[in-house]
């Protein structure tokens, strides 16, 4: 053990003077996006540019009704600014509960404060566990061990010795010690890593790249047939600038997929105020999807199976030594205890004062520590199957307890000094010290959850396999049990192992990690919990991980989710929440898509009349909307309902190929749509010579054809149905109802359907529309392989 005179720290009047100065250290904290910053980013949108300008355009006609959709900018900017200020709001308070608080000492005392309450030169304490958070030199330490594997991707902890380099973005693995800080805030090494990895984004969702690729699409699609419908409706018409300029809008308008980037923020922020209430910090947002696509959970047992506190239950002595004033003596000397040690420390009493000559502390590689005494001996305690033979009387007996489920550590006496090159050396057993773990009440349903969901669970512990067993057998989770060091090394027969066993004891940190990667090399989407330093590594590398709030701050640093409660049975919520963001935004994006894939086709269709007449010498054809047409189909066919299904309740499973799905639906269902409107308007158009009237009965058979194909869209994406979805079709067809029956709506919204052939003929195209887009989702769902079902179950 080396040793440093210990440093008091600074005063406060240092401290005060370095916060003036600005040597804080200032990193943003998670989720630091300004106000301004989310004003900014709602309000100056791509898609707020494009309908700002037809916005402008169409106020220049002075048709003020015509304008209406530029409530739309107004719209997607406040609604995007709300949801993503409230879940700033709550990504705030839950960081700060859950953030690394480290212990730092001062003249006026020792205390755990946060981040940015540090400043340079301050002296911070490290133990077990500790997330390393500024940069600084070592003025202190007993047997300090850190791993730098989060910054140089070496998985070996490196012995730190007075005077070596501290980084920040590492933490300890065993042993104590103290460091002064020399570059904090931005400075510090790891500052701008962890300042990026920190951002509230969107960034590696499949959900949000796939929306992309759509947007990508629409894009392709825009250009073409918006410069097609320019030229047609301002060149070709010969209606009067006004009236051209007017369907010009009418025709770019729909085309642009307003809100659909807006619903999948808005399911995202709404997701992470759900979960906040929960207590869930949800560290960067594509984990509340990817969980949902997880197929394995690797769960700790410890802390997450278990509840984290223990008690002596029982001590088997082995000898006549007094074991008791041992053990109360190692608990006495420990800075830093465990679970295991602090329970022993509760169970024995004042110790006898013994001074301390070497230490060794706790290692998940070793499984043991560890202190001498001088004349009254060298004791080690810790894992009975790592320090005795397996076939000794005394490991027999540790297994025969671990077999109920309980805990079982070996205390011994030792022929050499803990901190020697050769120990443990020589051991004599002295006592089995039985320590007992209550099982988390709700830990049997959660693991239930999982089974019911197709949802693999390992168990991967460092803890003695048959004990791990014995609380997996407890829970209900049936399978093989495994000693890790039993475990082959290569990938491949890592992986085939992973798919035979359930429950795995004695894994090394290294392991548990290896475990993770042969998990995803055979296409598994791995999701893995614990709380403990060993745990980091795998957290790190799983596809998801969560931590627990009680956990070490490393953990808590690399993990995607943090469950401040400590709850395991909060996991499923999260799965559920992740289900209803994917599952809703699929269905948002078909509504989305399909009005761009009948609004571009209708656009390009009247563009090629219009040209095929300058060649020709026939009638130019007006695009068949004016803007207040379009806006008030976008009312109640997609703007509303999607609000409502983006929000809804959705447990269906996620499943991959989301572009895929959602081209395959939308594409077929916006050309019938297109191609019916575009036939009821050719059947309804009277040509040049048409009266405003005969044209304005010509636009109204186009709508209702267009809204009776739209409307069933609708009805076929909230499938499968319960009460509220049948309501939402059906107020929504009411609404039309509504307009088409009010004369005042009728003069506002430009609408004429009082010529009955038209409107029957109108409507009969809407049903064939509606007819064909019903046997194409039945067809669909027969190609795809995907069950189609009519009304939600109650297992659903």
């Amino acid at each position: 053990m080396t040793t440093a005179t210990s440093t008091a720290g600074l005063t406060d009047a240092e401290v005060a003077q370095r916060v003036a100065d600005g040597k804080t250290n200032d990193v943003p904290a998670r989720a630091a996006r300004s106000v301004s910053e989310i004003v900014r980013a709602n309000v100056f949108t791509r898609i707020n540019a494009i309908l700002g300008v037809l916005f402008l355009i169409v106020l220049a006609t002075g048709s003020l009704i015509n304008g209406l959709f530029g409530l739309l900018i107004v719209a997607n900017s406040a609604i995007g600014i709300i949801q993503e200020l409230r879940a700033k709001q709550t990504l705030d308070k839950l960081a700060i509960v859950g953030q690394a608080k480290p212990m730092v000492r001062r003249r006026s005392g020792t205390a755990a404060r946060l981040p940015n309450e540090v400043v340079l030169d301050d002296v911070i304490e490290l133990g077990p566990g500790d997330q390393i958070i500024v940069d600084g030199d070592l003025i202190e330490e007993a047997n300090l061990e850190v791993d730098e594997s989060l910054l140089t991707g070496e998985a070996d902890p490196i012995d730190k010795d007075i005077g070596d380099k501290i980084m920040s973005g590492s933490f300890v693995v065993a042993g104590s010690g103290a460091y002064r800080a020399t570059r904090v805030g931005r400075e510090a090494y790891a500052a701008k890593l962890a300042e990026e990895a920190s951002k509230f984004t969107l960034v590696k969702s499949e959900l949000r790249s796939g929306i992309n690729k759509i947007l990508q699409f629409i894009t392709y699609l825009l250009v073409p047939a918006g410069l097609l419908t320019i030229y047609t409706q301002l060149f070709t018409t010969d209606a009067g600038w006004r009236e051209s300029v007017l369907r010009m809008v009418g025709a770019l308008v729909p085309m642009v997929p307003e809100g659909l980037v807006l619903m999948t923020s808005i399911a995202f922020a709404v997701g992470v105020i759900r979960l906040g209430r929960r207590q869930c910090l949800v560290q960067e947002l594509p984990a509340i999807e990817g969980l949902a696509r997880v197929d394995v959970v690797c769960a700790d047992k410890t802390g997450t199976l278990t509840e984290n506190g223990m008690r002596v239950s029982d001590l088997k002595k082995l000898t006549t030594d007094d074991a008791g004033n041992v053990l109360a003596q190692l608990a006495a000397d420990d800075e830093r205890p465990n679970a295991s040690m602090a329970a022993i420390g509760e169970a024995y009493g004042t110790p006898p004062g013994w001074t301390v000559t070497a230490k060794a502390p706790f290692k998940s590689a070793t499984k043991w520590s560890g202190a001498s005494y001088g004349d009254h001996g060298n004791w080690v305690i810790g894992a009975p199957d790592v320090l005795l033979d397996p076939a000794s009387p005394q490991a027999e007996q540790a297994e025969r307890i671990g077999a109920l489920g309980l805990r079982v550590l070996l205390l011994a006496s030792s022929d050499v000094a803990v901190d020697g090159s050769d120990a443990p050396g020589e051991i004599t057993p002295v006592a089995l010290v039985v320590l007992e773990q209550r099982v988390r009440p709700d830990a049997r349903d959660t693991l239930d959850y999982f089974a019911s969901q197709n949802v693999t669970v390992k168990v991967i512990s460092g803890d003695n396999a048959v004990s791990v067993g014995a609380v997996a057998g407890i829970l209900g989770l049936h399978g093989e049990t495994m000693d890790a060091r039993n475990l082959p090394a290569g990938p491949d027969e890592l992986a085939s192992t992973l798919e035979e066993y359930t429950t795995f004891g004695r894994v090394r940190p290294d392991q548990k990690r290896a475990m993770v990667h042969a998990l995803q090399s055979r296409g598994h989407t791995v999701a893995m919990t614990g709380d403990g330093v060993n745990d980091v590594l795998a957290l790190k590398d799983a596809d998801i991980g969560v931590a627990m709030g009680s956990g070490s701050s490393a953990s808590r640093a690399v993990a995607q989710i943090v469950l401040l409660d400590n709850k395991f049975a909060t996991l499923p919520y999260v799965v559920g929440e992740g289900r209803r963001v994917i599952g809703n935004i699929e269905r948002v994006s078909n509504l989305f898509l399909t009005k761009t894939v009948y609004s571009v086709l209708l656009a390009m269709l009247v563009g090629l009349a219009g040209l095929s007449s300058k060649l020709f010498g026939t009638d130019p054809l007006l695009f068949p909307f004016q803007p207040i047409h379009v806006t008030i189909a976008a009312w109640f066919t997609i703007g509303i309902p999607a609000f409502v299904l983006s929000l809804a309740p959705n447990k269906e499973r996620a499943h991959s190929g989301f572009v895929r799905r959602v081209m395959t639906s939308a594409l077929p269902s916006g050309l019938v749509v297109g191609i019916a409107t575009f036939a009821s308007y050719l059947l309804a158009y009277q040509g040049r010579a048409a009266t405003e009237t005969e044209q304005t009965q010509a636009s109204t058979a186009a709508l209702i054809t267009l809204l009776v194909g739209a409307l069933w869209v609708l009805a076929v994406v909230a499938r499968p149905y319960e009460w509220w979805r049948i309501g939402l079709v059906a107020v929504s067809a009411l609404a039309y109802v509504v307009i088409f029956s009010l004369p005042f709506a009728r003069k506002q919204f430009m609408l004429d359907p009082s010529n009955a052939a038209l409107t029957a003929m109108a409507l009969g195209l809407g049903i064939v529309a509606a007819g064909l887009i019903e046997v194409i989702w039945w067809v669909q769902g027969a190609v795809l392989g995907e069950r189609r079902r009519l009304w939600r179950s109650a297992s659903d």
